[in-house]
């Protein structure tokens, strides 16, 4: 028996041949394909560039979960290779004539040259000085950036620039790739790394790890208040204050988070 090319092949059942049934679902009930299901678009009666009502269906939850896994699965594909790094946080405001920016540029620089990757907010400021500072001893500059209303672009010392819609799939960035954390003095930004640090460690929600404060003088009222009030009227423990430390040197400072990593001091704290 001849048979066409692309016809199923059949079988013999008593003389006849019984021809094979398809595999798809879809040729068999006359359905169109998923991949013309996927493709179709409304047709407009006339050709107009852009239908803004095409895109309803991405401002739902059920999309915005979708994107929020993938701002997680970009930002894991993307730092996928960094082995030990540091998060320096300050002000976007800091000026570089002011010396908070040389110090955080000289902390980045010390930070690097032992080995640590620097991972910063990617915005100006403090931020630009740390990644300017990795950049000067030839490490490793990443910049976690956050879309805000006010934009704030990636400095010009990132080397790895990852955008961020959502502050939690960020704020997981920082934390799953950091070694320790050090606070400049900022704003409620600042503020906000540190005290979500600080909670985790404090809950054992992870290991503990090195949260540096740097510029005694700024943050000796926060910390006064700390001891005094908080601590005094029992909302925490003495020894939670014990997970913070203050410093003026960059030397001091990048010496702590290398003893620290070296050492593995989130084995002891335990």
């Amino acid at each position: 028996m001849s048979k066409k090319r692309g016809q199923n092949k059949a079988t013999q059942h008593d003389g006849d041949w019984i021809p094979n049934l398809s595999l798809s679902r879809t040729a068999r009930a006359k359905e169109r394909t998923e991949d013309e299901l996927l493709l179709e678009r409304r047709k407009q009666v006339q050709p107009v560039p852009r239908v803004p009502a095409q895109a309803d269906f991405t401002h739902g939850d059920t999309w915005r979960v979708l994107r929020i896994m993938g701002e997680f699965v970009h930002g894991f594909d993307a730092l996928a290779e960094v082995g030990a790094g540091i998060a320096i946080f300050g002000s976007a405001r800091t000026t570089e004539d002011d010396p908070m920016y040389e110090s955080a540029r000289d902390l980045a620089r010390r930070l690097a040259k032992s080995g640590f990757a620097i991972i910063t907010g990617g915005g100006p400021g403090i931020m630009e000085a740390a990644n300017r500072g990795a950049r000067d001893a030839r490490g490793l500059s990443i910049g976690c950036n956050i879309e805000l209303p006010k934009e704030q672009g990636i400095n010009p010392y990132v080397d790895i620039a990852i955008n961020f819609r959502y502050f939690y799939c960020r704020k997981t960035m920082f934390m799953k790739y950091s070694e320790g954390f050090v606070l400049f003095p900022g704003g409620f930004g600042t503020l906000d790394e540190m005290f979500e640090a600080l909670t985790l460690i404090q809950t054992s929600k992870v290991a503990h790890f090195p949260v540096v404060l740097f510029g005694s003088e700024y943050w000796d009222g926060l910390l006064h208040w700390l001891r005094e009030r908080v601590n005094g009227e029992g909302k925490i423990d003495p020894e939670d204050l014990d997970i913070i430390t203050v410093t003026d040197s960059t030397a001091e400072a990048a010496k702590h988070l290398l003893d620290c990593y070296v050492k593995q001091c989130w084995k002891e704290k335990k």
